[in-house]
């Protein structure tokens, strides 16, 4: 018989949210193309917009919303159409911020914060500059303060991933915010930019006001739209006090990362002696879903290019996992992976 399997890889993604799936199913059934002029397609258009406004409402923001295909997407178009000459952007960004940006210059992270000084720095440069700080690592689930206050004073544009972060805590006060469906109980292939205004950005024709080419997904708009409304991290399955009880159950048989402000549904934990590697199969062969905290590249196991920007050693990154809670993670399964924890590590 197969191992049930707990699942504590939420920050990869996350099951849909029963409203999420039902708003995804009706959205099916409106299968026109909203760009068409029939009445069909009017009908498709009236959804799509109205999927727009509900998304704004959800997440409390003012300004625009381009639909996108992924987060990925938005932060291509967001850093590669931003009108500004520069882009700076902090060590510990995703993969996909270098992708988006592979000219930028990479600011370092000190105590789990941009480096103020080297900030300051970059921004007397001449140019605009676009600087990209996430508001939460999905490595290591710090909290990074998003420097806004001196990016304004510069003159500059402020771009925030918050793929981690939207839908479980209050968006920062960003130019550009990108946002991901299926990190918040919503469908895969649905994220969105948030944009203050749309003269921050070069158009490139097309859907999305000519900001975004591709025929707009309106199933995955509706349920993003619908996962948003269901709740945030205040109405899953586990409380506060359980997550920061399990962390403290995980601490005691190995080493949590805490290079800053730690939020509770992300926790990268060190085992004593065992890799990474080794604990990813010992883990799933006992039943738990969870991933690493450094990569394997060529058969080589190198050192996260996150955990080394926040300053972690190349020993104690070889040894680090991530385990990550959501929406349909109960106690039981908490207790259940701390005492399999306990077990290996003792």
């Amino acid at each position: 018989m197969p191992i049930p399997t707990i699942y504590l890889d939420h920050a990869a993604t996350t099951p849909m949210l029963p409203q999420a799936r039902a708003a995804w199913e009706q959205g099916a059934q409106i299968w026109a193309n909203p760009s068409s002029p029939h009445a069909a397609g009017r009908a498709a258009r009236a959804a799509l917009e109205d999927a727009r406004a509900r998304v704004k409402a959800a997440l409390g923001w003012q300004g625009e919303v381009i639909f996108t295909a992924s987060a990925s997407e938005a932060l291509a178009i967001g850093l590669g159409r931003a009108k500004a000459e520069r882009r700076l952007v902090s060590a510990v960004e995703h993969d996909a911020v270098f992708r988006a940006a592979p000219d930028a210059q990479v600011l370092p992270v000190i105590g789990g914060g941009i480096d103020t000084q080297a900030l300051s720095e970059a921004l007397a440069q001449p140019g605009r500059a676009v600087v990209a700080v996430q508001s939460l690592n999905s490595e290591t689930g710090t909290m990074l303060p998003v420097p806004v206050e001196p990016v304004r004073a510069a003159g500059g544009l402020l771009l925030s991933d918050c793929s981690q972060s939207a839908g479980k805590m209050a968006l920062p006060d960003a130019d550009m915010v990108v946002v991901s469906a299926h990190k918040l109980g919503g469908p895969i292939g649905i994220g969105a930019l948030l944009v203050r205004d749309f003269a921050m950005l070069e158009p490139s024709g097309g859907q999305e006001r000519g900001y975004r080419a591709g025929t707009e997904n309106l199933p995955g708009a509706l349920g993003f739209a619908a996962a948003l409304e269901a709740g945030g991290i205040e109405a899953w399955g586990t409380s506060e006090q359980d997550r920061r009880g399990f962390i403290a159950r995980l601490a005691a048989h190995g080493q949590v990362l805490e290079p800053g402000v730690q939020s509770s549904h992300i926790v990268a934990v060190a085992a004593p002696v065992i890799s990474a590697t080794a604990m990813l199969i010992r883990m799933d062969g006992a039943g738990f879903a969870i991933s690493a905290g450094s990569a394997c590249s060529s058969g080589t196991l190198k050192q996260s290019r996150v955990l080394k920007g926040f300053g972690i050693d190349e020993d104690l990154a070889r040894r680090t996992v991530r385990v990550s809670i959501g929406w349909q993670t109960t106690p039981a399964d908490l207790d259940a992976f701390a005492d399999q924890w306990a077990r290996i590590n003792a």
